[in-house]
């Protein structure tokens, strides 16, 4: 027998039929004694595969995300880890884990103080209202860590074919986002009474609670040890740059994860070979970059660190006449010498840190302008000039109501002219 359990086939076997026990209503209390009695433990890649080959065969996916919960309480404690990769510090499967670390201290912070409802007095209770409002709000920055999932992770697992479970843990991120928002608008409700919380505590804040508790089980067990057997360094090494478009999740990593043996490749910026222009979050050609400057509803003068005005956008409307006579030319000269020590100003605070944004708004010719300055920075702080944006917003001050028809402003031109 000892040959047979320690066979993958013969695992996964007996696993799907146990699964399918609890598709067909047995307790997980029995199915998961079963599993102790007959497997001892599963490989969590074997769980993974199995859930997989369950959903090519036919059971629903509805029904593997109705029944999550299950599968997760019956596996929790028996998922072996000991062929689990080491990951390293600040590595992104290293980020996910501290944050589910800090999600569940805040899980069960709140379990706490639901817990302590009823003894809380009447004239106290607003206080208390307050208090799980605060760790409700926390507890939505969970969405930062799911979207990373669904957006980084998960694109990954598919491309090797790994579909079924990340459709499944992405059903249940919905689930979890929708039971975190009732909470949060329950607690929300004016004159909410003390008997209005004790009666939702059951039907929904203690199932909240313990379906993040549950999610951070499944990572941990499932999810983590097999994206680390997938996915390549090349992967993780993408994915760790665009992290911080998504932000992390009530945790800050304090180590700086670069993978060993990886050449620092080149900035994702520069001119390909066929002349178009590449940026990291895609790319185009001179003539769509200058079409899309030009399109922009607002005027962009661009002065670099050495105060040299560079480039400038040639909308149909300018607010400022530019002429291409002041490339090159000291910013300080292309202003009236009444405004040029405001101008120094600006570039001097810019360039010390100080400042970085600077507003301004006129009226000018019976139109609402406002022309705002900003600091540009590389990745190190490094000042890299001045970018000057003017916009006339008389018309959007005049907006009310809402449009949702569509209509072309470019046909009401015609027809006026």
């Amino acid at each position: 027998m000892s040959e047979l359990i320690n066979n993958s086939k013969y695992r996964k076997e007996r696993l799907k039929e146990l699964i399918l026990k609890l598709h067909q209503g047995e307790s997980a209390e029995a199915v998961k004694k079963e599993l102790v009695e007959t497997l001892k433990s599963i490989p969590y890649g074997e769980v993974v595969e199995v859930e997989q080959e369950l959903m090519q065969e036919g059971l629903p996916e509805e029904e593997v995300l109705k029944l999550c919960d299950v599968h997760g309480s019956v596996l929790e404690g028996n998922v072996d880890l000991s062929g689990a990769k080491d990951i390293p510090a600040g590595h992104p499967i290293d980020v996910f884990k501290n944050e589910n670390i800090e999600l569940k201290k805040v899980a069960e912070k709140a379990k706490t103080l639901l817990k302590a409802l009823s003894a809380v007095d009447d004239s106290e209770f607003q206080q208390f209202i307050f208090g799980l409002q605060g760790v409700f709000n926390q507890l939505m920055d969970l969405d930062k860590h799911y979207l990373r999932k669904e957006y980084l992770v998960f694109p990954h697992l598919e491309k090797n074919e790994i579909t079924g479970p990340p459709k499944v843990m992405w059903g249940k991120h919905d689930e979890i986002r929708e039971q975190l928002k009732g909470c949060i608008e329950v607690l929300n409700t004016k004159e909410i009474t003390k008997t209005d919380l004790i009666d939702s505590l059951d039907l929904l804040f203690f199932p909240t609670l313990q379906a993040i508790i549950d999610m951070v089980q499944k990572e941990e067990e499932i999810l983590f040890p097999m994206s680390m057997d997938v996915l390549t360094t090349e992967d993780w090494w993408s994915i760790h740059k665009q992290t911080l478009e998504f932000g992390f999740c009530l945790y800050d990593p304090q180590v700086e994860w670069k993978p060993e043996g990886l050449t620092d490749e080149k900035d994702d910026t520069g001119v390909t070979s066929d002349g178009s222009i590449q940026l990291p979050s895609g790319s185009f050609s001179a003539k769509e970059i200058m079409a899309i400057l030009n399109s922009v509803p607002f005027d962009m003068t661009f002065v670099d660190k050495n105060d040299k005005v560079k480039y400038f956008t040639q909308g149909k409307e300018r607010i400022f006449v530019r002429n291409r006579s002041i490339i090159n030319r000291d910013v300080r000269l292309c202003h009236p010498p009444g405004s040029t020590h405001i101008v120094e100003k600006i570039l001097e605070d810019f360039k010390s840190g100080k400042a970085s944004h600077a507003p301004f708004w006129i009226q000018m010719k019976g139109k609402f302008i406002k022309i705002e300055y900003f600091a540009l920075r590389g990745e190190d702080g490094e000042y890299l000039g001045t970018l000057e944006v003017s916009q006339d917003l008389s018309e959007n001050r005049a907006l009310e109501g809402e449009r949702r028809i569509l209509e072309y402003t470019d046909n009401k031109e015609k027809d006026n002219g």
